[in-house]
């Protein structure tokens, strides 16, 4: 059976129609939020590591998502926990309410250096994140030393690539943000 060449066009043409209909769709479901935090290396007598907290808050100061809870979680008798209160901001406007350990949030203390976390759009703590202005909060809190806190601000969803940097000064070094539609 010979098919015309018009028989052979439509799939192909809707099949491109459909593949162009899921392209526009993609860049607001495969959104990437990549964060970088640095822990500066201190010269002081007695080192422990921060805990961190690293959460977006929306304009209103509430809070939108936990993105990380670094803390001693290998403590008897969850003793971590009860220093969790040091990260201030983190604990009067989300902290307080979490049962911990949260899963795919919380976890060890991390050494020196920078750390990475990543997250898409479709899944994990940024998956409902409503499109508007936001606030990357990073808190850092140290036995033994101080507190620092970092906010970089951004939109969601992006709408093109992005990327965002603040200087922490003491518990925190550089804390970066890289959008990516």
């Amino acid at each position: 059976m010979k098919r015309s060449k018009s028989a052979l066009l439509k799939p192909t043409a809707l099949a491109l129609a459909m593949a162009a209909l899921f392209a526009a769709a993609a860049p607001a479901g495969a959104a990437e939020m990549n964060v970088k935090i640095e822990i500066p290396t201190l010269n002081v007598a007695e080192y422990h590591r921060p805990y961190l907290a690293a959460w977006i808050e929306r304009a209103d100061q509430s809070v939108a998502a936990n993105l990380a809870v670094w803390y001693d979680v290998k403590k008897k008798d969850k003793e971590g926990e009860k220093w969790l209160k040091d990260m201030r901001q983190w604990w009067r406007r989300s902290g307080r309410e979490q049962q911990m350990p949260i899963d795919g949030v919380s976890g060890a203390t991390r050494a020196p250096g920078e750390q990475k976390l990543n997250f898409g759009s479709g899944k994990g703590p940024i998956a409902n994140l409503a499109p508007g202005d936001y606030v990357l909060m990073v808190e850092a809190a140290r036995e033994v030393g101080g507190r620092e806190l970092v906010k970089v601000p951004f939109q969601w969803p992006p709408k093109a690539a992005q990327s965002a940097k603040a200087q922490g000064t003491s518990e925190l070094g550089a804390v970066a943000l890289e959008l990516k539609p």
